[in-house]
């Protein structure tokens, strides 16, 4: 069995100290080290192919130098593109991410979290279920560091990073209102997950501060166990009938997915039939006929805010902090004001 490389091994053919080579290929102390001599040290490093102790490492340091992540599905794009920003911004910190997807599951939440533990990493980065407390309320009681991300509870307090839901949803509904839609319709998700809620609360303010009736007709929140086909349902309820609506709000870019496939059945013509926004882009969007207004989340933001506080919380830096981003309206052909178009020409 070949002998692993040693720091000793390459200070003695650099010439240098043993401790002199931990620093250079630590990072540490590099604007007092020669650069010259820190690259020789590199060079050998490489032609060795040293590889670190983390073992060692990790019993001299207390740390792994890696974090856990549970989001509730990596194949979904607001998670993958997440986790990717967290994933990079981990690295220039020397740390390593390892992930997994609950599927909204308690079951799978916990399961996650506890093998990440197991695995022995630094801290956790964690898009909780529904009813997620009790676990997150036993990660305090053991004192392991973590930060909530895109979802809190309001009864718990945590570090976490989010998304002004409520913010982000009055201005798309104000954005409707203006371009002459009076008939708006929301299809979200039946939870009582504070994410979901501020979205449903802010279609509701804005508009109730339109002065436009509120009817309970227009709002559908579905089960998580059969999306596609309630969505379809959803769809056709709100766009048929003596009083459809004419404009639609999806809660999530699951749904306006399953939305646009049903409108598209229907041949219902955006939006020039009915005005369409939704949560979140998805590259699936630019397959549909019409460019679709969306709100963009600050996600690199969001993924690199999350993890420096994790760091620092690791850092025993017991600070709270917690932080709802604003998003971005991006307007585009799905919710052009036709009727105002028509009017200007005549």
């Amino acid at each position: 069995m070949t002998r692993k490389t040693s720091l000793k091994d390459i200070a003695q053919l650099v010439g240098v100290s043993t401790t002199l080579v931990s620093y250079v290929l630590n990072n540490q102390k590099i604007n007092r080290i020669n650069k010259q001599v820190a690259e020789k040290i590199r060079e050998v490093a490489r032609s060795l192919n040293y590889q670190p102790n983390q073992i060692a490492k990790s019993l001299k340091t207390n740390k792994t130098f890696t974090l856990g992540l549970v989001v509730s599905d990596i194949s979904n794009p607001f998670s993958s593109s997440l986790a990717r920003i967290i994933e990079d911004e981990a690295d220039t910190y020397n740390y390593t991410v390892l992930f997994g997807s609950s599927d909204e599951k308690l079951q799978k939440s916990q399961k996650l979290i506890t093998t990440l533990l197991n695995r022995q990493v630094d801290g956790l980065l964690i898009a909780p279920p529904e009813g997620a407390e009790p676990q997150l309320a036993e990660l305090q009681r053991q004192g392991i560091p973590f930060v909530l991300i895109d979802r809190y509870f309001p009864d718990l307090k945590t570090n976490y990073v989010a998304l002004d839901n409520y913010g982000a949803i009055y201005t798309a509904v104000q954005h409707l209102i203006d371009s002459g839609y009076q008939r708006i319709g929301l299809i979200t998700f039946q939870t009582s997950l504070i994410t979901l809620q501020d979205r449903k609360q802010g279609y509701l303010s804005a508009l109730k501060d339109n002065h436009i009736p509120i009817r309970k007709t227009w709002v559908k929140e579905l089960g998580i166990g059969s999306i596609e086909a309630d969505v379809r349902k959803a769809v056709s309820d709100l766009t048929t009938g003596p009083k459809p609506v004419d404009a639609l709000l999806f809660a999530s870019n699951t749904l306006a997915l399953y939305g646009l496939q049903q409108l598209n059945a229907l041949h219902r013509s955006v939006p020039e039939d009915i005005a369409v926004v939704s949560i979140d882009q998805a590259e699936a969007y630019n397959l549909f006929q019409t460019p679709i207004t969306y709100i963009k989340q600050p996600l690199l933001e969001m993924g690199q805010l999350a993890t420096k506080i994790l760091l620092n919380a690791i850092k025993k830096n017991n600070t709270i902090t917690q932080a709802n981003l604003e998003g971005e309206l991006v307007i585009r052909d799905s919710t052009r004001a036709i009727e105002k178009e028509i009017m200007l020409m005549n």
